[in-house]
């Protein structure tokens, strides 16, 4: 039996979930446009999901726009906001992003270069955190818009973003924050982030995969990117698929009820694993002291790269990842390492252990032993290989 450490990239359907979704595949086909019994069956669900989400969030019901991924959300906000802005003549056509962001929000703002924008990387320290660098970038460069995500998927690190969302609005700009990997692992207020929009996932929190949501501050102004039929309020067209937005309702209402005792099961998991993780020589725990989600650890194995310690502990049945799992079939360093001063070579050697809830102390137990051994193995060969 497999041991399933890889939660950041995507998380197990919740057995509720799957429940609640069921009858949207069979008997429940209706076309949530449709006037008729079924099509209002249909557009009942949405909106009942649509309102658990809401209430995990503390939004209002018409905040919220359904999309087919979190990739598309951060899409929608990206260029809906640059659309918007450039229909009334902008001038500064700046946008800022974290240099550790996901690469769905560094591709759509490279994207829009194309477009006569100039893309500005926000630094950050060797925790990941901003400091007074990125303060100095914002009232430097003037940006129309500024993205950065709430907690990193690879490192864990949660960011303190007030500082940044109070200066970008001082100089006018529109704020977009990525919490998909924050949105059910640590409690999440839009009012209180004073962000303009904010993009969550379902399949992060136990939900399916194909849906997410971008949530819109009331005085946003947002231009659609997908035309055609006017759904979602008109800013995303396309039939809407129902059993994953029922899905991810269903997620959200477990998130309400379960996080604060999931999250301190977790933490308490991750901190033992962490514990166990310092007797094992030659491995570093990435922004150990930064606040982090708590779940995420992400390490790095000296003189071990880690695909090849993936590979291994993959054969011994315990499956985890060395970053983000959104950037298929790539071998490069980590880029969110790399901006945290992490050599490249360094970061090769990286591991991210991601847990999900339910996770026993023997089954990190097994997972330290296994651990253990690969590394003690690894560094034996090498000590042989520079012997010759």
């Amino acid at each position: 039996m497999a041991l399933y450490l890889d939660c950041n990239a995507t998380t197990p359907l919740a057995s509720k979930v799957f429940e609640a979704m069921r009858p949207f595949w069979s008997e429940n086909m209706g076309n949530p446009s449709s006037r008729h019994r079924y099509g209002r069956i249909a557009r009942n669900a949405i909106e009942k999901a649509r309102a658990q989400v809401a209430e995990l969030l503390n939004v209002s019901v018409d905040q919220i726009i359904f999309t087919g991924s979190g990739t598309e959300a951060n899409h929608l906000a990206i260029h809906g906001i640059a659309k918007s802005l450039s229909s009334k003549n902008l001038t500064n056509k700046v946008v800022a992003v974290g240099s550790t962001e996901h690469a769905s929000i560094l591709s759509a703002a490279n994207s829009m270069e194309h477009s006569g924008w100039d893309v500005v990387q926000l630094q950050v320290d060797h925790n990941g955190l901003f400091g007074d660098e990125a303060l100095k970038q914002i009232r430097a460069n003037y940006p129309s818009i500024v993205s950065v995500m709430l907690a990193n998927n690879e490192t864990g690190v949660i960011q303190n973003i007030a500082p940044v969302v109070e200066q970008a609005h001082k100089i006018g700009a529109v704020v977009h924050v990525d919490a998909s990997q924050a949105a059910g692992k640590i409690p999440l207020n839009f009012t209180e982030l004073n962000v303009d929009c904010m993009t969550v996932s379902a399949h992060k929190m136990y939900g399916p995969k194909g849906v997410a949501a971008l949530i819109l501050a009331p005085s946003l102004e947002l231009s659609p990117i997908i035309n055609g039929g006017g759904q979602e309020m008109g800013l995303r067209s396309g039939t809407e698929n129902v059993p994953a937005i029922v899905g991810f309702g269903a997620a959200a209402l477990l998130s309400v009820n379960n996080l604060k005792d999931s999250g301190a099961s977790l933490l308490e998991t991750r901190r033992y694993l962490e514990a166990g993780l310092k007797n094992i020589d030659g491995i570093e725990i990435v922004a150990e002291t930064a606040d982090r989600l708590p779940n995420t650890v992400m390490m790095i194995i000296t003189a071990v790269e880690g695909e090849t310690m993936l590979m291994q502990l993959d054969q011994r049945g315990f499956c985890l990842s060395s970053g983000s799992a959104c950037q298929a079939g790539k071998t490069d360093p980590s880029h969110v390492l790399m901006a945290m001063g992490i050599s490249g070579q360094q970061a090769k050697s990286a591991v991210r252990v991601s847990l999900c809830r339910g996770v026993t102390r023997d089954e990190i137990d097994l997972f330290l032993d296994a651990l253990s051994e690969i590394a003690l193995s690894q560094s034996s060969a090498v000590s042989m290989t520079a012997w010759g």
